[in-house]
C-alpha cells in the first residue's frame, strides 16, 4: 500500500528502527504524520512521549497504555496522550497513519 500508492510514495521514509517496517514521513508543520506498514510481528517495547493519535487501516495492534491492554483492528483508532507509558504488539501486514504531536520525532531515512 505504501510504496504502491504515488500520493504516499512521494513522501520520504521515515527512519524507525523497527524491523521489517516501511514507513513515510510527512511533516505537518508542528507535527507529523508517518504511514506504517509492517511485513513482520514486531513488539514494541514500554516508552512514551508527546501526545499521539493513530488509525488502523489494516490488521491488528496490541497496544499497552498504563498498563491495561487494547485491541486495535481496521477502522480502529487510538489515542496516547503526552507522557503516558506504552508498548505495543503488532501483527504482520499491519498498516496505520499515525499522527505524532511533534514536530521532530522522526527524521527523513537517509
Amino acid at each position: 500500500m505504501i510504496n504502491d500508492n504515488p500520493l504516499i510514495s512521494k513522501f520520504p521514509m521515515a527512519d524507525i528502527p523497527l524491523e521489517g517496517l516501511s514507513s513515510r514521513l510527512i511533516q505537518a508543520g508542528e507535527q507529523q504524520f508517518i504511514f506504517m506498514e509492517f511485513e513482520e510481528d514486531v513488539e514494541v517495547p514500554l516508552h512514551s512521549h508527546n501526545a499521539q493519535w493513530g488509525v488502523v487501516l489494516d490488521g491488528e495492534i496490541e497496544l499497552t497504555i498504563n498498563g491495561k491492554t487494547h485491541l486495535f483492528k481496521k477502522g480502529d483508532s487510538y489515542f496516547i496522550a503526552k507522557g503516558e507509558e506504552h508498548s505495543a504488539k503488532i501483527k504482520a501486514g499491519y498498516k496505520d497513519l499515525t499522527l505524532f504531536d511533534e514536530k521532530d520525532r522522526y527524521k527523513e531515512q537517509k
